[in-house]
């Protein structure tokens, strides 16, 4: 329905309800019009009203007729059914329908604002060097190209002119309120958009920012925050007296328990608690929670900080300029301490207090440590904990995504990306213990100090791992083969689709695929073949679908080159040999596994239960708490994978040895 002036008769009613205008002329309103619904308002500007016919549930539980009451509104237009009290100026805003703002300071927009879009940070580098223009629809990816390529100057040009075109598509001398959102308590609210069925309740200062809220995914920003020049997107939650200054908060990320943050990044379903961050670049699944905690000038992927993890990136000499990264599925002990610069391979554990700088990309799975002032590296050492199972297999459960994904990630653990790794490390290993003189007891490599003895016990934990992972990408490929008739057929479906090498496979911040795909992209965006963002995502989506695909001929490569022959002519006992490796690896990786989850029942374990009484009161009250080894649910799934095992391996070997 159009909007219309309003009668003398309904001026002199609403001014007779305490309400006035400059200029009342200027207000337009929407059939029905119910006088009733307004109380103590003061218009200035344009305003445009919509219907209000309806009550609303307050988040006390009360129930109020839509309205505006006691409220100071400037240059705005209203939608239908929202409720406004009690509000101390609203000004160049557009609300949508059902919006609720209650009790709140000023909500305004000056000037003319982009809300965040397109502000810089300096992330991963405080000395500068590798800003990232922020705006609420980065991605993981796009951030890590933006970071990380500054070699590349006309992919840099080139994404930057992308973010600010669109960020002119964000620039306006009025905000927007989204659909059913909800902002309560709030002191100060200063060029922010936010999007439909946000929540905004009880926070401090907000001040230009978008919160982009959704339905599927709304947004929380509660008690005491302090947000400036900030973009969170959906299902995100900062709350609990949280600052940010020139942040990044993708999706589905809690930030809270006053942990502060400035020039930083958080990708999706990270969590940040009590700690600090300084020119963090947080990818996918950083985990912060605890206080005296400091994520400074690094890179962090699926990465897990123990109480006071701190990193160090000023030498005083020339300024805060170091920098370091910790691969995917890194963890700090407590009170761990890194200097940067450094490299840590993925699904690595350092604790102790390093100084040393050091790159360990190519040893995964390591144990870093501090020993006698000296940082030393067990390479593997992490394969076979419960830590890094458990972690594999919770990622996926715990993306509390619930629209649209704008990171895109592969969860896998053993993937081309750290099989090359260990393939890599088998090598130097192999290498340095060759090199090394008649009775050198440690190795130096990169930095850190290897035992010479530990050497064949990390080779072996990545042969393992390279056993598994093959037999793992056969078995499925064998999988989608059930209905081949013929070793030809078999050998034919095997065979790769592209002449490929082993070639080295990327992490880009949540997406792994071979280098060589990568640089072609990389190569396209930069010569202008891709110009918009959705263009940029939707090629980064056909990259991550193929991911099987691109695994698979990487896997085919590798065993053509540990077999020494084609998968066009691979022999059925060489397939049934893979697959029998695969189940011994297997094996052996979940009695090694079971091992390390048993040391958690042991009689070290138990030595704080049963405070008040013997052997047996301590077993009983451990048992009460946490339960038996045998009746633990982690335990009893990796037996019952030991199980599922047997019985794939048996049903490949019988269909490799039916087709021969």
């Amino acid at each position: 329905m159009e909007s219309r002036t309003l009668s003398r008769k309904e001026i002199d009613e609403l001014e007779a309800r305490g309400c006035q205008a400059g200029d009342w002329s200027q207000i337009l309103v929407k059939e029905p019009f119910d006088i009733k619904r307004f109380r103590n308002v003061s218009f200035s500007g344009a305003v445009e009203l919509g219907a209000f016919t309806a009550k609303v549930k307050l988040s006390s539980g009360i129930e109020q007729n839509c309205g505006l009451y006691h409220c100071q509104i400037h240059n705005c237009s209203i939608g239908s059914n929202s409720y406004l009290s009690n509000v101390a100026y609203l000004g160049n805003y557009l609300l949508e329908d059902n919006v609720v703002i209650e009790n709140c300071g000023p909500v305004m927009v000056v000037g003319t604002s982009s809300f965040g879009n397109g502000v810089e940070i300096d992330v991963l580098n405080e000395g500068g060097g590798r800003s990232l223009k922020i705006f609420d629809c980065l991605s993981a990816q796009m951030a890590y190209f933006i970071v990380f390529y500054r070699h590349h100057s006309a992919l840099i040009d080139k994404l930057n002119e992308i973010i600010d075109g669109y960020t002119k598509t964000r620039t306006a001398s009025r905000g927007t309120i989204g659909t059913g959102a909800r902002i309560s308590g709030a002191g100060r609210i200063t060029n922010v958009a936010v999007g439909p069925f946000a929540i905004i309740d009880g926070a401090l200062t907000l001040e230009e920012g978008t919160v982009q809220s959704s339905a599927l995914a709304p947004v929380y920003i509660g008690t005491g925050v302090i947000a400036k020049k900030f973009i969170v997107l959906s299902g995100s939650k900062a709350d609990q007296s949280a600052i940010l200054e020139k942040c990044f908060v993708g999706q589905s990320v809690k930030v809270g328990k006053q942990f502060s943050a400035e020039n930083s990044a958080f990708f999706c379903n990270s969590e940040l608690f009590h700690g600090e961050g300084c020119s963090a670049f947080a990818g996918p699944y950083t985990v912060s929670h605890h206080k005296s905690t400091l994520l400074i000038a690094g890179f962090f992927s699926f990465y897990n900080a123990g109480s006071g993890s701190n990193q160090s990136n000023h030498m005083y000499k020339l300024g805060p300029v170091h920098q370091g990264v910790l691969e995917r599925g890194s963890k700090t002990g407590s009170f761990s301490y890194l200097s940067w610069e450094n490299r840590v391979g993925a699904f690595s554990t350092v604790i102790g207090k390093n100084y040393a700088n050091f790159d360990t990309t190519d040893l995964p799975f390591s144990l870093i440590r501090e020993s006698g002032g000296k940082t030393v590296c067990i390479p593997g050492w992490s394969f076979f904990t419960v830590g890094v199972k458990r972690d594999g297999m919770k990622w996926p459960g715990r993306d509390g995504r619930k629209d649209a994904k704008r990171d895109l990630i592969h969860f896998q653990v053993l993937s081309p990306f750290v099989i090359g790794k260990m393939l890599r490390g088998i090598q130097l290993l192999n290498d340095l213990a060759k090199s090394a003189s008649d009775g050198q007891e440690t190795l130096n490599f990169g930095g850190v100090l290897i035992q010479k003895k530990v050497v064949n016990t990390a080779c072996e934990c990545y042969e393992t791992a390279i056993r598994m992972f093959i037999g793992d990408c056969l078995g499925r490929k064998l999988d989608e083969l059930k209905n081949c008739t013929t070793l030809n057929e078999v050998r034919s479906a095997l065979s790769r689709t592209v002449d490929n090498d082993l070639v080295k496979w990327v992490d880009v911040n949540g997406l792994m695929a071979p280098e060589s795909v990568i640089a072609e992209f990389v190569g396209n965006v930069a010569g202008g073949k891709i110009n918009d963002i959705k263009s940029f995502d939707d090629e980064l989506l056909k990259i991550h679908a193929k991911y099987d695909e691109y695994e698979w001929n990487w896997c085919a490569r590798l065993i053509e080159t540990r077999s020494h022959i084609s998968m066009r002519e691979m022999t059925a006992a060489t397939l049934v040999s893979l697959i029998e490796e695969w189940k011994a690896a297997s094996d052996k990786y979940n009695v090694m596994v079971l091992d390390d989850a048993r040391k958690e029942f042991d009689v070290q374990s138990k030595i704080s239960y049963g405070i008040d009484g013997g052997a047996s009161v301590r077993d009983a009250d451990f048992s009460a708490v946490r339960g038996t080894y045998d009746g633990n649910s982690f335990v009893k799934g990796i037996k019952e994978d030991s199980v599922r095992v047997e019985a794939r391996a048996k049903a490949l070997i019988d269909l490799i040895k039916r087709l021969n």
